[in-house]
């Protein structure tokens, strides 16, 4: 996925894992992963609210009917996929430092 191959050839110190069952990870947490052909990335709550407000996607629901409010599902058809993936890279790399 073209999306994951610029990724971590900006970030190999990291090594983030590829997508699939465990997504991508950054010092062992999660920031994002590839499901049901949907990219879903972990921000700020407030991000997430204003995204989903400007129609980029909507809350992740991971199944078991309850919102995930610091998971955005990126829905929307002209949404910056590797901006994304990056902005919760440095998200979720601040926070698990």
């Amino acid at each position: 996925m073209p999306v994951v191959e610029e990724f971590e050839a900006g970030t190999r110190s990291s090594r983030p894992r590829r997508f699939g069952s465990n997504g991508l990870k950054v010092n062992g947490k999660l920031f994002a992963l590839f499901t049901q052909g949907t990219l879903v990335v972990k921000l700020r709550k407030e991000r997430v609210a204003n995204l989903v407000a400007s129609g980029v996607g909507k809350p992740f629901d991971p199944g078991h009917g309850r919102l995930m409010k610091e998971w955005l599902t990126v829905t929307g058809s002209d949404a910056r996929w590797l901006e994304l993936v990056r902005e919760a890279h440095a998200f979720v790399a601040k926070a698990s430092a």
